[in-house]
């Protein structure tokens, strides 16, 4: 998957035990949020960072949606510890990892931000180290950039 290409569809559970398909929730631009583990110190604040500028990605017309291997059941004890604005899906299988080039070699997710359009095609990408996240201020500024 590279940018200006069709995003691939996926169907997961999110943290509520709702059915989330991207093709159906893609009214808007989505930002895919895949990060390796709930509950651990650099994903709850990357996070809790997006979950409190969560106003402004919807003002610019994007939902954030977290995705990680963790369960459903995990999502929603770390969603609901945090009060997060957001969906946080569960690929437990590591289907949609695989997919999207989200999956370490170890297995784990790896931490990757995915901006897709109304349109359904990848509009950036970006993958850091499980230690550093792209912080809310950037990502916005990417976000005005492809608007």
């Amino acid at each position: 998957m590279i940018v200006g290409e069709k995003a691939p569809d996926f169907k997961l559970i999110d943290q509520d035990g709702k059915p989330f398909r991207l093709l159906e929730n893609i009214r808007d631009g989505i930002v895919l949020v895949f990060y390796p583990r709930d509950e651990t110190a650099v994903c709850t604040k990357q996070l809790c960072e997006y979950s409190s500028n969560y106003d402004e990605f919807v003002k610019l017309g994007f939902q954030v949606v977290g995705i990680s291997i963790d369960s459903v059941e995990s999502h929603k004890n770390f969603s609901s510890k945090y009060a997060f604005h957001f969906r946080i899906l569960s690929d437990s299988d590591k289907s949609v990892s695989r997919k999207y080039k989200a999956l370490s070699i170890t297995g784990m997710s790896k931490r990757k931000i995915v901006i897709i359009d109304r349109d359904g095609i990848v509009r950036f990408i970006d993958s850091k180290l499980p230690i550093l996240y792209l912080k809310s201020a950037s990502l916005l500024e990417t976000l005005k950039s492809i608007k």
